[in-house]
């Protein structure tokens, strides 16, 4: 199961990836296009150009994990861009899945539990 709480480096690929790729082909996009290990601990994630479906693709330990979400409505608010990916915090990816963009001004503050009471 996907978990945001972890320290995993994530990896965006910018504008549309076709998503009839699967496993190889994604992880072929990873070393040849980014120039990174597709056997690290990342997350590489693509989006399609209808910005409607995405899939993350994780190696763990013996094997791929590859994760796919299809909005039924709405679209992700994905970055256009060139071949560099984006290197994101799990925060700002889950900002992502959740419809929000990683242009945003800011987010609500954090609060420590001493600065609440």
């Amino acid at each position: 199961m996907l978990s945001f709480t972890s320290t995993f480096p994530v990896y965006l690929a910018c504008g549309a990836t076709d998503m009839r790729k699967s496993i190889d082909g994604l992880a072929a996009i990873v070393q040849e296009q980014f120039a990174l290990d597709p056997f690290s601990s990342a997350l590489f994630v693509f989006c399609n150009y209808r910005r409607d479906k995405l899939k993350i693709l994780h190696w763990d330990t013996n094997g791929f994990w590859l994760y796919y979400r299809r909005l039924e409505r709405g679209s992700f608010q994905w970055p256009d861009g060139g071949i560099t990916p984006l290197c994101l915090t799990p925060r700002e990816l889950r900002w992502l899945l959740d419809g929000l963009s990683l242009a945003q001004r800011q987010a609500h503050p954090r609060i420590s539990p001493e600065v609440a009471i």
